[in-house]
């Protein structure tokens, strides 16, 4: 079978550097044991993931696609669907690594989902428009928001390395960047995690303005505790800091 051709609406861009496909693969911990790739495409990182013997399930929505893996990975587990709408805990009942060339259009989603099912998912390996890559490592600045928080309460991240356009095919117009997450060692929030979002959502919202600002519609227990914190905007905001923030907020 010739090689799929990407479709526009579905974001796809093939990565066609091994070397590349290889040095994502390699990031994952050599301990892990189970992997699932989102949006294999044609195979590029799957290969790399075989040979290394993970046990490994793809979640592909592209019928095509599916078409050629089964074609060229007789063996492998497909799942032809939309990742965002498996319920993960009913299909991979089991810890496992996340790991894919996610498409620029659902990534951020992507991660939303990585959040709600983190005592699931150990470890993330993902390729990102650079920017938004470059947002969800940042821990201060203008780059910092929602998803860095949020992403940052539960793992630890790091950015790898850039990716350019030109050993995509099509090449996309941005360059992508490859970051990890590990699950940290925090099992759950000393707050009240719906509230901690909506706090999070809420001054991001508002960015510009200063903490005791932005949370006006909230009354606060004891803001002479927090008077620090109030003073400044939410890119300057710790994790810690959302989470000491969310108790005084009634």
């Amino acid at each position: 079978m010739k090689n799929v051709k990407a479709k526009k609406h579905l974001g796809q861009h093939f990565l066609n550097d091994l070397r590349i496909a290889f040095d994502i693969t390699n990031l994952l911990d050599k301990n892990t044991k189970d992997v699932i790739e989102i949006g294999p495409g044609m195979g590029i990182l799957t290969q790399f993931l075989i040979k290394n013997n993970y046990n490994t399930q793809v979640v592909e929505i592209d019928e095509e696609c599916v078409t050629y893996l089964k074609l060229n990975f007789p063996n492998l587990n497909i799942h032809q669907s939309d990742f965002l709408k498996l319920n993960l805990k009913e299909r991979y009942p089991f810890n496992f690594s996340l790991i894919g060339n996610f498409p620029y259009n659902v990534s951020s989603q992507i991660l939303f989902k990585v959040f709600e099912n983190r005592n699931q998912i150990s470890e993330v390996i993902g390729m990102f428009q650079k920017e938004v890559a470059e947002r969800i490592v940042c821990k201060k600045g203008k780059k910092r928001g929602i998803l860095s928080v949020l992403m940052q309460t539960f793992y630890d991240i790091e950015y790898c390395f850039t990716v350019h356009e030109n050993v995509f095919t099509p090449p996309p117009k941005v360059k992508s960047g490859v970051i990890r997450l590990i699950r940290n060692k925090r099992k759950k929030l000393s707050v009240d995690e719906i509230k901690f979002k909506k706090i999070v959502k809420l001054v991001f919202n508002q960015r510009r303005k200063k903490i005791k600002n932005s949370i006006k519609p909230w009354k606060l227990k004891n803001d002479k505790k927090i008077e620090d914190l109030l003073t400044l905007r939410a890119e300057q905001l710790s994790v810690d800091d959302f989470i000491q923030l969310t108790h005084y907020v009634r």
